[in-house]
């Protein structure tokens, strides 16, 4: 199966949208707001897609540019929809060392997907990290909040088997 990050649509929800018109007028005149206005943003969407950055720039009079700058500067921003299960591959020294890279390769040919990309179905997105500081399990995966430690590419179908339905 050949891997491919997988586009979904944005479906912002009127709700979701009210919700986050009331965020942009409480901050409106605020200096500084636009961190704020975007961490309240993508709790609310889960992720922050260009409608909505284009609402945040409208909305707090900014230019959309710096609206998607300071997206793709801070790491706690994402610009993809993430899926019912997180699965994270670290890639930091000691567990790239240790076979992550195969890891990796066998997550994401299970998935069908590469890394930054969502299932079709949105049950699995797939990311990779930097050190989340268990060194001593390397290789470390992570699916939601449940760590894998001494991952083998042999031990991935098992591990994600326990999460398809």
């Amino acid at each position: 199966m050949a891997k491919k990050k997988t586009v979904v649509p944005f479906q912002g929800t009127a709700e979701q949208e009210e919700k986050l018109k009331a965020v942009i007028a409480s901050h409106r005149d605020i200096p500084g707001a636009l961190m704020p206005v975007l961490q309240q943003a993508q709790d609310i969407y889960g992720y922050l897609p260009i409608e909505v950055q284009q609402m945040i720039a409208e909305g707090l009079n900014l230019p959309l540019a710096e609206v998607y700058g300071v997206c793709t500067f801070y790491s706690q921003f994402t610009l993809n929809p993430k899926g019912k299960n997180e699965v994270s591959v670290c890639l930091g020294t000691a567990c790239y060392v240790k076979g992550a890279g195969a890891v990796l390769d066998k997550v994401c040919e299970t998935l069908g997907i590469e890394p930054g990309g969502v299932t079709a179905d949105g049950e699995f997105s797939v990311s990779t990290t930097r050190c989340i500081g268990a060194c001593g399990l390397a290789p470390v995966m992570t699916i939601n909040d449940e760590v894998y430690g001494q991952v083998t590419k042999d031990d991935v179908t098992a591990i994600l088997g326990k999460y398809l339905k």
